[in-house]
């Protein structure tokens, strides 16, 4: 190695290098992505990140991080004739080109260290971006599209979707990383490393003939002999991994279960199913994960094995040359820094078996949910047109998944002021009459035409979000800031006590009563004014007296608006003008209201 020209030569040679591995790079992840099941996969969900049309900006920061990946290379070959001539220069008890080679060290390690520092950097920007893009978009299109709801309706509902999210996408985005960076650090490390290793290797004698380079060929032949016989073995890890993330999602949501559901299960004493269920559920995880550990012992065990053998190989080699002045010591070092760097880099596909396995099991994770949402982005909709100021339904058909009629042929037309009560045996379909109306459900056929301006849906039990009292009376609009009007609205729904508490940042849902969340339903409808009302068993919870209170202040404050409510208590009679009977098998009647 010639010391003085070494920064010429390494920016030219890190040039060639990076253009050239820049085009090998992009022509393999093409062909990846057109010829196998997992690369096809991969693209789906990395490509929109990268497309030129969204910015040049991630193509930039890959190109980046393949540069410092190159640049990693060159700084290890750098390295490896550094130990050369530092060793000689011991052996040789030469003291000047000791300190000399002293100072190069000094100058290498502080390099490679900024290297090493910048390509974190960098390599965590991109983990950051493309993990926030990749979030924003499956959270986008998983709202936008409605598959949070109506994913139970595809032919293959995707388990945990919530952890596919989260999780998923970290180690998608990460793995993607650290495997390609890692796969270009081997193919150049290996081509680097074996012209250094060809250079240093003498001829080995097996069986009585001679082979020229024998270093070299016994290298790849004993790590292509070994990689294939760890990938037999690691095979099972792919399953093993799906299943671990499965059965472990699968886990903890009863776990969120059993809070959520804390009293009711207080109530029913019901601690020993729900433990049973727990342990039951646990046991599954743990039945995985002993396959998972036996199979790694196997996996592991058999990769250090292999590698501990594979040390002392060039040191068995050009141990007797060195004794016989063939070779210096520096040559024994370099021999032995070049054959590990080709070993490891040839080792490295194996090695790295089980985070490719793990890294499938992610891709096939959040491939089934952009298929669970592309599936329910397919399915039917019955879009509510808005149109004067009355609700008009034609021709209605709702009907079951399995296709049982619930709702034939329905025909109604509620004017502005009036109220219309839905009411019917259990599994008549009145609640899904309601989601028909809202556009949630698929099986659904008709006209509806409902009045210009918003339409307010409240079901039996109230969505509280979380965050303050403020955003959770507002939902889903922004947060109403007039703390008077707030207050108002709180004590004509019968919560005045809770209007000092209205920028408390709590778990609402936990802290109100059953009844007290109906009623901060009626709440958003005073605060919205919705020019249609929809309420499905909304006072359920309440007591009549109660339940007659809310709905006359609703039948004052909106005198205009249409309202649509499901229940089963005759004191609702009251507040509507008709009534809508549903009689089962798609069979319905209409009738005036008994005030």
């Amino acid at each position: 190695m010639e010391w003085g020209s070494v920064l010429v030569d390494s920016v030219w040679w890190t040039l060639k290098a990076y253009v050239i591995t820049t085009v090998v790079f992009v022509v393999v992840v093409a062909l990846l992505a057109r010829t196998t099941h997992w690369g096809r996969q991969w693209w789906r969900i990395a490509w929109p990140y990268f497309d030129p049309r969204r910015g040049l900006g991630p193509l930039g920061l890959v190109a980046l991080v393949l540069l410092f990946t190159v640049f990693a290379v060159r700084m290890n070959v750098l390295f490896s004739y550094w130990y050369n001539d530092f060793y000689t220069a011991i052996q040789d008890l030469d003291e000047a080109a000791f300190w000399r080679f002293m100072r190069v060290f000094a100058v290498l390690a502080t390099i490679h260290v900024a290297r090493s520092l910048v390509a974190y950097l960098l390599g965590q920007t991109l983990d950051i971006h493309w993990r926030t893009q990749l979030n924003n978009r499956l959270v986008d299109t998983w709202l936008d599209t409605g598959a949070f709801y109506r994913d139970r309706f595809v032919d293959k509902p995707v388990d945990n979707p919530d952890q596919r999210i989260q999780v998923d996408v970290t180690d998608f985005v990460t793995t993607t990383r650290v495997l390609s960076m890692g796969a270009v650090t081997a193919v150049l490390s290996i081509v680097s490393f074996t012209g250094i290793l060809w250079d240093l290797s003498g001829p080995i004698t097996v069986f009585g003939t001679e082979i020229p380079r024998g270093m070299v060929f016994l290298v790849y032949i004993y790590v292509l002999v070994t990689t294939a016989v760890a990938f037999w073995i690691g095979r099972p890890l792919i399953r093993l991994n799906f299943l671990n993330e499965k059965l472990g999602a699968t886990y903890r949501y009863a776990l969120v279960r059993v809070r959520e559901y804390g009293e009711n299960i207080a109530f029913y004493r019901g601690e020993n199913v729900e433990r049973g269920g727990l342990l039951g559920r646990f046991a599954a995880v743990i039945r995985n994960w002993w396959r998972i550990v036996f199979r790694i012992l196997k996996f592991d065990g058999f990769n250090l094995t292999v590698n501990q053998i594979a040390v002392i190989f060039p040191f068995l080699i050009q141990g007797p040359r060195l004794f016989a002045g063939q070779v210096t010591l520096g040559d024994v070092m370099q021999t032995g820094n070049a054959f590990g760097q080709v070993h490891d880099s040839l080792s490295f596909f194996r090695e790295s078996y089980d985070d490719f396995a793990a890294f499938r099991a992610t891709t096939i994770r959040l491939n089934g949910l952009v298929d669970a949402t592309d599936q329910s982005a397919k399915l039917p909709v019955l879009v509510a047109t808005e149109q004067g100021d009355t609700l008009d339904l034609r021709g209605l058909d709702v009907r079951t998944p399995a296709g049982r009629p619930l709702v034939t042929g329905l025909d109604i037309h509620v004017s502005p002021g009036e109220a219309l009560l839905v009411r019917g045996a259990s599994g008549s379909g009145k609640t899904t009459l309601l989601r028909s109306l809202a556009g949630l459900w698929p099986y659904a056929h008709g006209r509806i035409a409902r009045p210009d301006g918003d339409a307010l849906f409240l079901s039996q039990d109230p969505y509280v979000p979380l965050g303050t009292l403020r955003e959770a009376l507002s939902y889903p609009r922004p947060p109403v800031r007039d703390d008077a009007e707030l207050g108002e609205v709180l004590e004509r729904v019968h919560l005045g006590h809770l209007r000092e508490r209205l920028d408390d940042d709590t778990d609402w849902a936990r802290v109100l009563s059953p009844g007290e969340q109906q009623r901060l339903g009626f709440a958003r409808v005073l605060l919205a004014r919705p020019r249609t009302v929809f309420l499905d068993e909304a006072t359920a919870a309440v007591d009549e007296g109660l339940e007659h209170a809310l709905y006359r202040t609703v039948r004052e404050a909106l005198p205009d608006s249409v309202l649509v409510s499901v229940g089963h208590r005759s004191t609702l009679d009251s507040f509507h003008d008709r009534v809508l009977e549903l009689q089962g098998e798609g069979r319905w009647t209409v009738t005036e209201s008994v005030r």
